[in-house]
């Protein structure tokens, strides 16, 4: 079978995702928009060469409906953001280790954030390629001090340590900083954020999201 990583996603579905976008928009359509970023994501994710499948973990109780490619695999219960990602881990984990002669078999495990509405799956590609030459690696966000992608060899240890000041987090852990396209380091959090990804170009669902509630073009 053709090596490619496993991509786990951690989606945040509930009622207080995206609070930092503002309270211009009420809580629900910052939901709304969470998920779409999200959808966006993954797609772009699931379309990438590299990636030979998406493990989407999230605690969203309403129906998305995601490329064929992607496992959900539900939070559970609610231990924050790096938690999430230790769920999505193990089970990529296990998908590695069993029926190897049938399923698509693992060059690493790699974790991207769920909020990059802008993604294009080349930028991705390129990451993830050159993630195949580093034990671990790791993506810092346009500002320099978040992490956007993480990264590990089939093998080796994945440990995210995500939160404030990630990157730094990261690269005092042994991960090597790793080039990559604008559309991956752009995560959207606040309203400049988001104009920066609108600038970019953002998915289908971002779109249709923003013209819903009458914001950006």
């Amino acid at each position: 079978m053709t090596r490619g990583w496993f991509l786990i996603v951690p989606v945040k579905g509930t009622i207080d995702a995206k609070s930092r976008l503002g309270d211009q928009l009420s809580a629900r359509a910052r939901s709304s928009l969470g998920l779409a970023f999200a959808y966006d994501t993954v797609v772009a994710a699931a379309s990438s060469a590299r990636v030979a499948r998406v493990f989407v973990v999230t605690d969203a109780d309403v129906d998305v409906d995601w490329p064929a490619a992607v496992v959900v695999v539900p939070e559970g219960e609610r231990n924050g953001l790096n938690a999430a990602i230790e769920r999505g881990i193990r089970a990529a984990e296990k998908a590695a280790e069993s029926s190897p002669g049938s399923s698509p078999q693992a060059a690493g495990i790699a974790v991207l954030l769920g909020d990059l509405p802008a993604l294009r799956a080349p930028d991705l590609d390129a990451a993830l390629a050159a993630a195949e030459d580093v034990d671990q690696g790791f993506v810092p966000d346009a500002e320099g001090t978040g992490t956007t992608l993480l990264t590990a060899r089939a093998g080796l240890p994945l440990v995210p340590r995500f939160g404030a000041g990630s990157a730094a987090a990261h690269a005092g852990h042994g991960h090597a900083r790793l080039d990559a396209g604008a559309s991956l380091r752009r995560d959207v959090d606040v309203p400049t954020a988001l104009d920066d990804a609108v600038a970019l170009g953002v998915g289908e669902r971002t779109r249709a999201a923003l013209a819903a509630q009458g914001i950006r073009s």
